[in-house]
């Protein structure tokens, strides 16, 4: 079963990799116009996604000028700061308040969640500055009985993070030499 879901978990890094490609360029872009300005990069991650906010925050290597945000923070934020928002579905409620408390204030932000196809126009997607989809709308394993389960979703986004991080502090090395 554990080989069985290391090779779905590979596939689905390697389809987010591919699809999301010039979304991670273009949201560590946004993101590094924090460090580089007077702003700071605040995490918001709903339910299991605080997984992402406390590696960011409290990893071996955290993300350089990270703040956690909460939905009562985004009254404090200027417009040098810049967010990224983590959620399980483009659809969650928390993400969306916040997503809808940003967009009002003007605060430009990054979302990472799976895309639903019920979701329109109101939902992550739409309101984000720039949106990577975790392309997960289902667990990873078939059961016995036909249904699925192994839901990664908090791995998937840890792993966006990563990605996220890793081309934030290349930015931020050419900008600073």
């Amino acid at each position: 079963m554990l080989k069985m879901f290391t090779t779905q978990l590979t596939g689905l890094f390697k389809r987010i990799e591919e699809k999301e490609e010039f979304a991670f360029e273009d949201g560590a872009r946004l993101l590094a116009q924090a460090p580089v300005g007077d702003g700071s990069i605040y995490i918001f991650g709903g339910a299991e996604m605080k997984a992402v906010e406390f590696e960011a925050l409290e990893g071996v290597e955290p993300l350089k000028s990270a703040k956690s945000l909460t939905l009562e923070q985004v009254d404090e934020l200027s417009d040098a700061d810049r967010v990224i928002l983590f959620s399980r579905t483009s659809m969650d409620e928390a993400a969306m308040a916040v997503a809808v408390a940003l967009q009002e204030k003007g605060i430009p932000f990054v979302a990472v969640s799976t895309v639903m196809e019920e979701a329109g126009a109101g939902d992550l997607t739409s309101l984000a500055d720039v949106h990577i989809d975790l392309r997960l709308k289902k667990g990873l394993l078939p059961d016995d009985l036909g249904n699925r389960f192994g839901y990664p979703s908090s791995m998937a986004a840890l792993y966006v993070y990563f990605g996220l991080k890793f081309t934030i502090d290349e930015i931020l090395a050419e900008y600073f030499e």
